[in-house]
């Protein structure tokens, strides 16, 4: 088989995987969005709430909200979201031939814009916008880290658990394109500890003292006013969640834990599946030219890595954590690819068996899930 047939098959799957996103998107919008729309309902009527930004933001612009909107806003954050990875992969990358298996790794996979499109109206996707975000744009001063601390503080406002999902991902980029290109001033240090500082005030603020407080039958009240349709009244359903403390979501996701480690053996092999796009990023990490920089891109990833787990023991949507864990893995590998390198990194093989099995499993594999796989 000739090279540039090999090339076309990964063009091929890319199509597939254009294909796949279309069906994840009408199997989605076929079902009743609980989680997704009260929080479109839930503001700070009441106060200061936990999970009560974007809710607030459409109280702006709508008295009443339909079910609809929880489409129309996703789907266009998830739109511009795949809008500028594309952006960013061929501002790192290139589109040339040798870079199309990387591309189809990280657009195709499950873990990355399918499982966004499979919960959509689910927060998780903020935070990948805006790592995207930080990653694109110049990192030349203390702005930067201002601006990364903002998105931080903006994200634990829509969804406190960011703190663990997707902030440490923000804080790594932000160490890996200002302050190890940069230096780090006394200046830059005083503004980085008050960045940390400022938003764990803020996600202990929400965790604590972000709950109801009013009974939830005002509560539930309150929603079925905003909503265009009252009658579907069971889409309320999970208004109980502003008023769980975190004892009984950890106590409650122990008690499922013995049941969904089941799940963990497809989790391994999902990301097995992905060996090609890791051998790569181990690659390109030790052909840093710096040595000090290859330790510190080694600690950052165990640092998100240990967040996830303290997710993991807290909250029981597996299939969400560890597919944001990869997202963040391929958002930090855009980073490491800007640090000077001491020899170029040989891209994914275009042409071996083995890869393009793996590819083509990849590409026709539909989602990851939200709690158990598929």
């Amino acid at each position: 088989m000739n090279l540039r047939l090999w090339e076309n098959l990964w063009r091929l799957m890319i199509a597939v995987n254009v294909a796949v996103f279309f069906g994840v998107f009408l199997h989605k919008i076929a079902l009743p969005p609980f989680v997704p729309y009260i929080h479109l309902l839930v503001d700070y009527h009441f106060g200061f709430t936990k999970r009560a930004l974007i809710g607030a933001i459409v109280a702006l612009f709508a008295s009443k909200v339909p079910v609809w909107l929880v489409f129309a806003i996703s789907g266009a954050v998830w739109l511009i979201t795949a809008g500028l990875f594309v952006r960013l992969f061929r501002r790192t990358f290139g589109f040339d031939d040798a870079h199309l298996p990387l591309f189809v790794f990280m657009v195709g996979s499950p873990f990355f814009l399918k499982n966004f499109m499979h919960t959509l109206g689910h927060f998780d996707i903020y935070g990948c916008l805006f790592a995207i975000c930080l990653l694109l744009i110049p990192a030349r001063s203390l702005f930067y880290v201002l601006l990364a601390t903002l998105c931080s503080m903006i994200l634990v406002l829509i969804h406190h658990i960011h703190l663990l999902m997707y902030v440490p991902t923000i804080a790594a980029i932000v160490v890996l394109r200002y302050y190890l290109v940069q230096g780090v001033s006394r200046t830059g240090a005083i503004a980085g500890f008050a960045a940390l500082a400022a938003t764990g005030i803020l996600f202990f603020a929400a965790q604590f003292y972000g709950t109801m407080a009013v009974s939830e039958a005002d509560f539930v009240a309150y929603l079925k006013g905003r909503m265009a349709d009252p009658s579907r009244s069971n889409l309320l359903s999970f208004a109980y969640i502003w008023y769980q403390p975190l004892s009984t979501e950890v106590a409650d996701t122990w008690q499922r834990l013995p049941h969904n480690l089941l799940g963990f053996p497809i989790f391994a092999l999902l990301i097995w599946l992905h060996t090609p796009l890791w051998r790569y990023f181990a690659d390109l990490i030790a052909a840093l030219s710096v040595e000090r920089h290859r330790h510190i891109v080694k600690a950052v990833i165990a640092v998100i890595s240990l967040f996830y787990l303290v997710m993991f023991a807290m909250v029981f949507d597996y299939s969400r954590w560890i597919s944001n864990w990869a997202v963040c893995l391929f958002l930090l590998l855009h980073a490491v690819k800007a640090l000077p390198a001491s020899r170029e990194v040989t891209p994914i093989s275009t042409d071996d068996r083995k890869t393009m099995v793996f590819g083509w499993i990849v590409t026709l594999i539909p989602r990851v899930g939200i709690v158990r796989p598929f």
